[in-house]
C-alpha cells in the first residue's frame, strides 16, 4: 500500500470519527423531542442561533461530510482497481463482510438521505431565518420556538417515514464496518482495541434503531391523535 493510499485511509477515518460524534450529539438532541419537547425546543433554539454553532461549527461539519463522501468514493476506485489487478479469482463474500464490500452503496442511500434531510429542515430554516427576517426562532404567531412542532409535522407523511426508517438501517451497515475500522486506520491498535470495537458495533445499532424509534413515535403519535 503506498503512502498516499495511507493518507487517504487515515483521512478517511478521521472524518468518519468526526461525523460519529456529531450523530450522538444530534441523536441526543432529536431525542428530548420524545421525552421533553421544551428542552428540544431550547437546545435546537441555541444550535440554530449561536454564532460559533452557525459560523463555525455548521460550515466544518458540511465540508467534513462533503470531504468524508469524496475520499471514500475515491478509495473505493482505487481498491476496484486493486482487485481488477491483484486478485484473479476475487471472491468478495471470501474475503470481507457483506457491509464492507458494499460501503459505497450504503455511502450513496445515506447521502441521499442527507439531501433529504437539508430539504427538510436545513432550506427552511434558511428562509425562515435570512429570507423572512425570523432570527428569534420564534413562531410566526408568538407562540414559542417552531423546532418541535416543525419536527413532528415532517414525521406525518407516511412515505417520509418509510425514507428515514431505510436510511438508518443502511446507515448502521454503514457504522457496523466504518466505525469499527476507522480505529485501525489510524493506527490505535493496544489493549483497549477489542473494546473500542465492541462499542463501535453497539453504537452501530443503538443511535441508527434510535433515530428510527424518533421517527415512529412521532408518526404514531399523529396518526393516534
Amino acid at each position: 500500500m503506498t503512502s498516499s493510499s495511507i493518507a487517504r485511509k487515515f483521512a478517511m477515518a478521521l472524518s468518519g470519527l468526526f461525523l460519529v460524534l456529531f450523530l450522538g450529539q444530534h441523536f441526543t438532541i432529536n431525542l428530548t423531542s420524545v421525552i421533553a419537547p421544551d428542552t428540544f425546543n431550547n437546545w435546537s433554539h441555541f444550535m440554530g442561533t449561536n454564532f460559533l454553532v452557525q459560523a463555525v461549527l455548521q460550515p466544518v461539519l458540511i465540508f467534513g461530510v462533503v470531504f468524508h463522501f469524496i475520499m471514500g468514493f475515491i478509495l473505493e476506485l482505487q481498491n476496484r482497481r486493486a482487485r481488477n489487478v491483484g486478485y484473479a479469482s476475487y471472491k468478495g463474500s471470501a474475503n470481507a463482510s457483506w457491509a464492507s464490500r458494499n460501503m459505497i452503496i450504503s455511502g450513496l442511500v445515506i447521502l441521499a438521505f442527507l439531501v433529504l434531510h437539508f430539504i427538510d429542515f436545513w432550506i427552511p430554516e434558511l428562509n425562515i431565518k435570512y429570507l423572512q427576517g425570523d432570527m428569534s426562532g420564534l413562531l410566526e404567531s408568538g407562540g414559542g420556538y417552531r423546532y418541535h412542532e416543525e419536527l413532528v409535522h415532517k414525521f406525518e407523511s407516511h412515505l417520509r417515514v418509510i425514507a428515514y426508517v431505510i436510511a438508518f438501517v443502511l446507515l448502521a451497515i454503514h457504522l457496523w464496518h466504518g466505525f469499527a475500522s476507522s480505529f485501525q486506520s489510524v493506527g490505535f491498535n493496544n489493549k483497549y482495541s477489542k473494546g473500542l470495537t465492541s462499542f463501535a458495533k453497539v453504537y452501530a445499532i443503538v443511535i441508527p434503531v434510535g433515530f428510527i424509534f424518533i421517527a415512529l413515535y412521532h408518526h404514531i403519535n399523529h396518526l393516534i391523535h
